[in-house]
């Protein structure tokens, strides 16, 4: 059996990539803050509270979870980091959201990285994706968003980074971009629906090879310029 672990599972695409890789007859690692809300979805789920940024209980996870091989590791838990008109943008930026941000966007999937690459080494697909969004990418900016930007474009680099590290372990480590959806933080006005967007990513990952390690993609499998 194939084990997928998946960071805010409980909504939005971690809801619907824990529902699909369970579907599949995938286990289903699901981490959320309130976990409650996967108590009723078939399959072979293992729900497990976890605050991203409580770095402490990211150990204590990994230590708890040691003896799994962690197939797909999916960090997906992330916020867009809008509080109130303007609050990313030039002339009114509020650095306690840039921090908030940060933190849930940029360090919380790293150090989810660090605590599980020894699980994913030791799988048979062994693969590392980051959630990330074409925003992070410095070659389409057209400006503003400056918090979110500058978070998926710090991930998007940790993630370069690792699939150099982790080389040696033959882990694949990829960026996703689900393209824009409609969930809390796309808005209704979004183009691309959850059920569009997460069989490609899903579709995507299953097709991942060594030689993908590095790569900077959208949920369709386009290749993102960085």
């Amino acid at each position: 059996m194939s084990t997928v672990l998946v960071t805010g599972a409980a909504r939005g695409l971690g809801l619907d990539f824990t529902k699909r890789y369970a579907a599949r007859g995938w286990k289903v690692l699901a981490c959320a803050r309130k976990p409650d809300a996967l108590k009723d979805i078939e399959g072979d789920i293992h729900p497990h509270s976890l605050e991203v940024t409580d770095y402490e209980a990211v150990k204590a996870l990994a230590r708890k979870l040691s003896g799994e091989a962690i197939d797909v590791l999916i960090c997906n838990a992330g916020i867009g980091g809008s509080r109130g008109e303007g609050a990313q943008s030039l002339g009114s930026l509020d650095p306690k959201v840039w921090r908030e941000v940060f933190e849930v966007n940029t360090l919380a999937p790293l150090m989810m990285a660090e605590a599980f690459a020894d699980h994913v080494a030791r799988s048979r697909q062994r693969k590392l994706i980051a959630i990330s969004s074409i925003l992070g990418s410095i070659a389409n900016n057209n400006g503003g968003r400056y918090f979110y930007r500058a978070s998926k474009s710090a991930l998007n680099m940790e993630w370069n980074c690792l699939a150099r590290d982790l080389a040696g372990k033959n882990v694949i480590c990829v960026a996703l971009h689900p393209g824009w959806v409609q969930t809390d933080m796309g808005g209704s006005g979004a183009p691309l629906t959850i059920e569009q967007s997460v069989p490609g990513m899903i579709r995507v990952i299953d097709g991942l090879e060594l030689s993908d390690n590095g790569r900077y993609l959208q949920y369709d499998g386009t290749e993102l310029a960085w």
